[in-house]
């Protein structure tokens, strides 16, 4: 009973409770100002008007008995008042509740726009407030700005309380920032930054994860407080990042997560997160040179942990500070770098330049920069013209193999490397599986037992001598932009003390080859003739290269030719006198050498000659060579050739310079032996022409001139015969002259019936031609003039013609038989003068016969 009064008792209370809120606050306040301002006069007037019914009622009786005529019109001016009175009473009842109403309207529209501003400014702060449903629906306007007011107080209280702790975390931030970057180093910063936020926010551990080139990473520094487990040096391979989530930390994302398995983790992540006792957790990235170097993170191990907006405003902000310092530490460590880098450049380029030759400069520069560096291997691998090549300088960790002089055959390395190297391309590999080379790279490295390497051009003479290479064979290594940097100056200073070393060995060189050529060329100047010439080239320039064989091959017309000058180590063939037909020569050599072209092979078997060629070289036992073109009379006389018969020979810019000089000098020492020859032949010819003359003129008849002459001639020429042909009419003719050694056949008074010689001959010789044959089967001449000669048995001649009484009396004849001959030029001008000293002196013994016959006659 009781319990079913209760709840009929409270259903009135809420339907109450519903009436009064479907009032609004103005409704209320109108009916309170009506009821306040109408009531008290309706309620005095009503008491008045009953007041004054009953006072009527009461002093009528008297006033009728007093006076009877005047109590009806008494009576109903009374009447009259209290009509007035009652209509006084309701019109001011009705103005009093008409300007109730207007004040009233007046301050609730103020109250009424106060209270709607208070909601709108509540709803914006608090928009899911308990009140806002009831308070709207009830359109309480003053109770909503009782409540409203209540919620701003609040509101206005965490306010200040957040304005407080944002105060003490800005002088917290300051003092984190003020350490981390009192810190100079990137280990510094890290290890700074995760105790003081640990301190800072009361978390349980703060740690920092560093990621690599492919988002993986480890955790680099730690703080935790005691006994939980240890996070730091802990790699992991696969963080497990959902897609996008790289991008968002790289646009600086914060990841705050209250409670690990209500978060969007995957559950790889819980794994590990539970691994290490892991309940909420707050992640902010750190960027470093703009680029996402690794996470600040804190956990949260004991409890859950709600982090608050401050908080993770405050993380945020220590994580791009962390950012900065690294920058800044990074800047600090690059300077020191640079200043070291520096330092250590200066030392080594010192050393290098201290060294006075190629050998020392290169044995410098791998001993030192492989301590700079502090690698186990450093060489310098020099190439051959192919592109293959050798080490020539190494130093090298004990415990790891030597390849100091090691040949590599890199059939990789032509392929588009060459030119980048030549442009002073740098190559560091920090693993060498990881780099995208190719199997054959990788093949030849391991053999080195190579983990990374740093490749870096050596230019020599703007050319590409060559590669500075550091081998770290112990592990993988990551090499700084600092050391890459080192590197690359370096082997570009290694270059230019190359270049300068060359230029210290050239002068030097210079002032040895100066001296040494001209010590040869004065020797070779001391010989007068051609043969003595070679001969002394040939000894003094195989003494000054120390070579195996020295050589003077001459050409013949068709560019075959005879090695006419030989010296030779005693151990190898001779090859003086062996006549070589070389098929290959004429191939477009001749020119190149005409023009001075000097060839220097250093191994016939990699200098892509012709296998003719290389036939040739190996049946002198040749392994290279050195070949100079010998000039004389500005003709390609022959070659002056260099053989290196037991082993390559790597020739020297200064032996070139000094084998081409040589053969240069030895051009013009033919030419000056030429040049005397001919001054000492001319002077003879001279003698001889006088005296041959003085022996014709002695002769008065013209049977003992041409005897004579014949006689003399062959004398002087040393030749097989010399005879005169005398022409009839028909221009055939006789031999009526002729001198001849024993054993060839005798032609004197042969009539020669030659019908080719009408052909254009008769007046060719006429004119005073003079014709040289050096061999009879190589001058083209016709087939009738080549049996008369072979029935003389002749193998060369020469033929002049005689001129007497200025017609063509016949031919002074001189013929080789015992072999071709190769007629001098002065032989062939002495004997043309002496064949017109022949037809003067004809014209002398007919002019002499002439007179004494004129005189015998005028006598008689």
């Amino acid at each position: 009973m009781s319990q079913s009064f209760s709840q009929n008792q409270a259903r009135r209370n809420r339907q109450k409770r519903l009436w009064q809120q479907k009032w609004s606050l103005k409704t209320k306040a109108m009916v309170w100002a009506l009821s306040i301002s109408v009531l008290p006069v309706v309620a005095i007037g009503t008491a008045t008007y009953n007041y004054g019914i009953n006072l009527i009622n009461t002093q009528i009786p008297q006033v009728r008995q007093e006076s009877v005529k005047s109590s009806p019109e008494s009576e109903l001016a009374l009447q009259r008042q209290l009509s007035l009175l009652l209509t006084g009473m309701g019109v001011t009842a009705i103005l009093a509740g008409a300007i109730a109403v207007f004040v009233t309207n007046r301050v609730m529209s103020r109250v009424s726009n106060v209270a709607a501003i208070s909601n709108n400014i509540k709803k914006r702060l608090r928009p899911d407030s308990e009140f806002t449903q009831v308070f709207i629906a009830g359109q309480d306007e003053l109770v909503m700005l009782e409540r409203n007011i209540t919620l701003f107080t609040d509101l206005l209280s965490v306010l200040i309380q957040e304005k407080e702790a944002e105060a003490d975390y800005s002088q917290l931030l300051i003092k984190i920032t003020r350490w981390v970057r009192e810190s100079f180093n990137e280990e510094d910063v890290l290890k700074t930054t995760s105790e003081e936020i640990r301190k800072a926010l009361s978390i349980d551990r703060v740690t920092i994860f560093c990621f690599d080139s492919k988002y993986n990473g480890t955790f680099i520094a730690e703080s935790v407080a005691p006994g939980l487990p240890k996070i730091l040096g802990v790699t992991v391979s696969e963080p497990g990042f959902e897609a996008g989530y790289i991008e968002k930390y790289q646009n600086s994302s914060i990841h705050a997560t209250d409670n690990i398995h209500q978060g969007d983790l995957s559950d790889a992540d819980i794994e590990l997160l539970e691994q290490f006792a892991v309940k909420s957790s707050l992640v902010a990235p750190i960027l470093k040179s703009k680029r996402l170097f690794g996470l600040l993170i804190a956990h949260q191990c004991s409890r859950l942990r709600f982090w608050q907006q401050s908080e993770i405003d405050l993380f945020s902000q220590i994580a791009m500070q962390v950012g900065f310092a690294l920058d800044y530490a990074n800047l600090l460590q690059q300077v020191d770098t640079k200043a070291d880098n520096a330092q250590v450049f200066i030392e080594i380029t010192r050393s290098i330049r201290q060294s006075l030759n190629e050998e020392d400069v290169l044995k410098t520069t791998v001993e030192e920069v492989r301590k700079a560096l502090s690698t186990d291997r450093v060489l310098v691998y020099s190439f051959y013209p192919n592109w293959s090549g050798i080490i020539i300088a190494e130093s090298v960790v004990p415990g790891y193999p030597k390849v100091l002089r090691s040949e590599i055959q890199d059939i990789c390395f032509g392929q588009g490397y060459v030119e980048k190297y030549q442009s002073g391309r740098v190559v560091a590999t920090n693993n060498i599986y990881e780099a995208g080379l190719a199997d054959c790279h990788i093949n030849l490295l391991e053999s080195f037992a190579v983990k990374a390497n740093l490749v870096a051009p050596i230019l020599k003479d703007e050319q590409l001598f060559g590669l500075l290479i550091a081998h770290q064979c112990s592990r993988p290594r990551d090499w700084q932009q600092s050391e890459i940097d080192l590197f690359a100056q370096i082997a570009m200073q290694v270059g230019f003390a190359l270049d300068h070393a060359r230029l210290l060995q050239r002068i030097e060189a210079e002032g040895v080859q100066s001296q040494l050529l001209a010590d040869t060329i004065g020797i070779i100047r001391q010989s007068l003739n051609e043969e003595d010439v070679l001969k002394t080239t040939v000894e003094e320039v195989r003494k000054a290269l120390s070579t195996d064989r020295v050589m003077v091959y001459s050409f013949d017309a068709d560019w075959s030719g005879t090695v006419i000058a030989e010296s030779v180590v005693l151990t190898y063939p001779k090859v003086l006198r062996a006549e070589i037909q070389d098929p290959c020569f004429g191939q477009g050599y001749v020119d190149d050498y005409q023009s001075g072209r000097v060839l220097a092979i250093n191994n016939i078997y990699e200098a892509g000659l012709a296998d003719c060629h290389i036939n040739l070289l190996e049946s002198f036992g040749v392994k290279a060579n050195l070949v100079a073109p010998i000039i004389k009379d500005e003709q390609l006389f022959g070659l002056l050739i260099a053989h290196q018969c037991s082993r390559p020979r790597d020739w020297k810019q200064s032996e070139i310079d000094l084998f081409g000089q040589i053969a240069m000098q030895v051009g013009f020492a033919l030419d000056h032996a030429r040049l005397l020859q001919r001054i000492e032949a001319e002077r003879m010819r001279s003698q001889l022409l006088v005296d041959i003359i003085r022996s014709i003129r002695q002769s008065l008849k013209e049977e003992d001139i041409i005897k004579t002459t014949v006689e003399e001639v062959r004398k002087a020429l040393t030749t097989d015969r010399v005879l005169v042909y005398s022409f009839y009419a028909n221009w055939f003719g006789i031999i009526i002259a002729e001198s001849v050694l024993p054993g060839y056949p005798k032609v004197l008074r042969s009539k020669i019936h030659d019908p080719c010689f009408t052909q254009g001959y008769v007046e060719k010789y006429q004119s005073g031609r003079v014709v040289a044959i050096n061999n009879i089967y190589e001058s083209s001449l016709a087939d009738c003039h080549i049996k008369l000669l072979e029935s003389f048995g002749v193998k060369a001649n020469l033929v002049a013609p005689i001129i007497k009484d200025e017609q063509l009396f016949g031919l002074l004849i001189a013929h080789q038989c015992s072999e071709p001959r190769n007629w001098q030029q002065s032989e062939i001008d002495l004997f043309a003068q002496i064949a017109m000293q022949v037809g003067f002196t004809l014209d002398h013994a007919r002019l002499l016969q002439a007179y004494q016959t004129a005189e015998a006659n005028s006598e008689e």
